[in-house]
């Protein structure tokens, strides 16, 4: 049966709609912008507390994919998620590495809106079937770019070494710390926001406040695009889009980046597709596209967050994703069917079981990523240590730093308090990123190789050149009444004739003292007193 096509109304070719419309737009991406602004300021306005709970939530690769999976899923857009992950990472309250994983998810999380729109034909058999297949494609090409991907950055930070060097190359000569730049350089909100800022006086609120208007923004760009869409027909649409794979993957790409939601472009190809205009073959190079051009909103985002290059490098990341993907699953003729024989075969699944469809939404979006966040949350190992400090003036006081350390992927941060107690209110004096791959543990600027007596290498800190070596291991070595198998001995020499010794747990990873001295004598020393384990 041949579809009728609605007619066009005059009021659809009302030239003073179509201006109304662009101005809509235009309103739209101011506000989406002034959120943006709103909630990065607020970001860093937040208690150490909230950004170090932030840190442990996403410092677990596995639990930050489902995390942006399900946050999507449930806004339908990965534009808010991106847009907030750029904010969080521009901010300081989340890593490149965190954050990537999220990105992944959110890419994943998208493809519902498309597999909503198929269950719309539920009682239509056979259309029922081709969009179901149309619906999921998208679902199962960017499930299978993560498969790919994910293990690549957990194991050998794929993406992130490359966006980093890219961001290097094209964009900044080096990293940029936060503090160090005016976070509202870029915008003309600044106003708007520091007396906002100064009202409310709650980060707290102004993050939710921020994120509602982030959501709203993109929700509004959302509907004027899809209302503009609905004026053509599908015929139409499809004569134009899908003439050649090239031509429909630049299509894809290019009208995606116009209205920033590849959620609605590849929305409109299901029922395309579930009508016999176009078939998924012809199809899939479109969604390949609208995968790609989905990128600019996070690039719109980073690039005008002059104040750090992780948040370019996020953006980066999020483009390699998509990019990465199109260049294994469109040239490479098996890798090309694969996602597509997926689709088709949980379509044919619709044909016996209709429930098919609903129980894919459940398992995939919502039921499967709360179950693997669940089973991956005891991932984070915190140590509580007191130590004791003296110095050669006399003065001694003791000090606490708190280690969290991710056990699967070795990284984490230390964090150091004033005095042996202190509430979640209590700022850190000092912070230092940690992690630990092959044999080398690296404690912010710092160092330390576990292998044989009598290493060497050369290195620069705060007091100058030095050369350091490992002086001895010992078997066992006891301090804060626990005995400490395999303790590492450093020796640390400058060209001012200052020592630095220090004696690390390789199992543990934690220092059980250290002593700097001169000729003249010792001047400080710092010995492990407590050690508890949450």
């Amino acid at each position: 049966m041949e579809q009728q096509l609605q007619p066009i109304t005059p009021e659809q070719h009302s030239p003073w709609n179509n201006v109304r419309t662009v101005v809509y737009i235009i309103l739209a991406f101011l506000l989406f912008l002034f959120a943006l602004d709103l909630m990065t300021s607020s970001l860093q306005h937040l208690k150490r507390n909230v950004s170090e709970t932030i840190l442990l939530a996403t410092s677990n690769p596995f639990t930050g994919l489902f995390i942006g999976l399900v946050i999507t899923a449930m806004l339908q857009s990965s534009s808010t998620t991106t847009s907030l992950v750029v904010a969080l990472v521009a901010s300081g309250a989340l890593t490149l590495e965190s954050a990537i994983p999220i990105i992944m998810g959110a890419n994943i999380g998208t493809t519902i809106t498309a597999a909503i729109v198929s269950l719309g034909f539920i009682s239509k058999k056979k259309e029922f079937r081709r969009a179901v297949a149309a619906g999921t494609y998208h679902y199962f090409f960017n499930l299978l770019t993560a498969i790919i991907l994910f293990p690549l950055e957990y194991y050998y930070g794929f993406l992130s070494a490359i966006s980093r060097w890219i961001t290097r190359a094209l964009f900044t000569p080096g990293d940029v710390q936060v503090d160090q730049v005016d976070t509202h350089s870029w915008s003309g909100f600044s106003v708007v926001t520091n007396w906002l800022i100064e009202l409310v006086n709650s980060p707290f609120i102004l993050v939710v406040l921020a994120i509602l208007l982030l959501f709203a923004s993109i929700l509004i760009f959302r509907r004027l695009i899809s209302d503009l869409l609905k004026a053509k027909s599908p015929e139409v649409f499809s004569r134009f889009f899908f003439k050649s794979p090239f031509k429909s993957f630049s299509w894809g790409l290019l009208t995606t980046a116009a209205i920033r939601s590849s959620s609605i472009t590849t929305s409109v190809v299901v029922p395309i597709v579930a009508n016999k205009i176009v078939n998924l073959k012809q199809a899939a190079p479109f969604i390949m596209g609208a995968n790609v051009g989905t990128t600019i909103t996070a690039f719109i985002a980073a690039i005008l967050q002059t104040n750090t290059s992780a948040a370019i490098s996020i953006a980066i990341v999020h483009f390699l994703f998509n990019l990465i993907g199109v260049l294994l699953f469109m040239p490479i003729p098996v890798l090309r069917k694969l996602p597509i024989e997926l689709s088709e075969r949980l379509g044919k699944l619709t044909l016996k079981y209709r429930l098919a469809g609903f129980v894919y939404l459940l398992v995939a979006f919502f039921f499967l990523p709360f179950s693997l966040i669940y089973f991956n949350q005891d991932a984070i190992e915190t140590l509580t240590l007191t130590y004791s400090r003296s110095e050669e003036n006399g003065r001694s006081e003791p000090f606490t730093v708190i280690s969290h350390m991710n056990t699967r992927t070795s990284t984490g941060e230390w964090s150091y308090y004033p005095g042996v107690e202190h509430d979640v209110e209590t700022e850190p004096t000092l912070i230092y990123p940690v992690s630990s791959k092959n044999a080398t543990l690296f404690i912010g600027k710092q160092m330390f190789q576990f292998t044989r007596p009598g290493f060497c290498w050369d290195g620069e800190d705060e007091y100058g050149k030095y050369k350091s070596c490992i002086e001895k291991i010992e078997r066992r070595y006891k301090a804060a009444g626990t005995t400490f198998d395999s303790v590492y001995v450093y020796k640390r020499e400058y060209a001012q004739s200052r020592v630095h010794r220090v004696l690390m747990s390789a199992d543990e990873k934690i220092i059980l003292e250290q002593e700097i001295s001169s000729p003249q004598g010792v001047i400080l020393r710092e010995a492990l007193i407590r050690i508890e384990r949450d």
